[in-house]
């Protein structure tokens, strides 16, 4: 773990003042700390895998892509709004200062397809429960909401249901 947590970068006043910005772009670049980070993130899934891996734009998306690769599972796409091509499930969620939204295509799983949620941060818990949420209307089973760094201050975990993990917190 002192690998992944040594390239955690702390950037003050950003993205305003007050904020103590977590940044995974140290870890990224670096392959050590990438090949850590993705093997923690799948080690409880290697025995039974998912048969998706979700991933939330745009930071989600590198993570999910790479633990499905690992675990020979497919892919999916959470977005931003007006970024899927054909038929989509929308959900919105509250922001400190208004509200955003999420999509995924209607057919990216089915009935009781196993998913396993990921993003890289969470923080207020906002959008990892409008993904999830979207997953279980279409029918999944998602069977973890997974996350590189936690700001547990933020009690982010707290507005979500079923099974939570994160690799580091602060």
């Amino acid at each position: 773990m002192n690998t992944i947590e040594s390239k955690i970068r702390a950037i003050p006043d950003f993205p305003k003042k007050g904020i103590l910005f977590r940044d995974i772009t140290p870890l990224l670049q670096d392959p050590e700390g990438l090949r850590e980070t993705i093997q923690q993130l799948v080690a409880p899934w290697r025995v039974t895998p998912p048969k998706y891996v979700a991933g939330i734009e745009s930071r989600g998306f590198l993570f999910a892509s790479a633990i499905a690769y690992e675990l020979g599972c497919g892919c999916v796409l959470i977005r931003k709004p007006g970024k899927l091509p054909g038929k989509v499930r929308s959900a919105s969620y509250a922001l400190e200062y208004g509200e955003d939204s999420i999509e995924v295509h209607e057919d990216a799983v089915s009935e009781g397809d196993r998913v396993l949620l990921v993003d890289d941060l969470l923080a207020t818990g906002g959008t990892m429960a409008a993904a999830a949420g979207l997953l279980r209307e279409l029918g999944a089973d998602v069977v973890e909401q997974l996350f590189v760094i936690e700001l547990a201050a933020l009690k982010g975990r707290s507005k979500l249901t079923g099974s939570v993990r994160s690799l580091l917190q602060y």
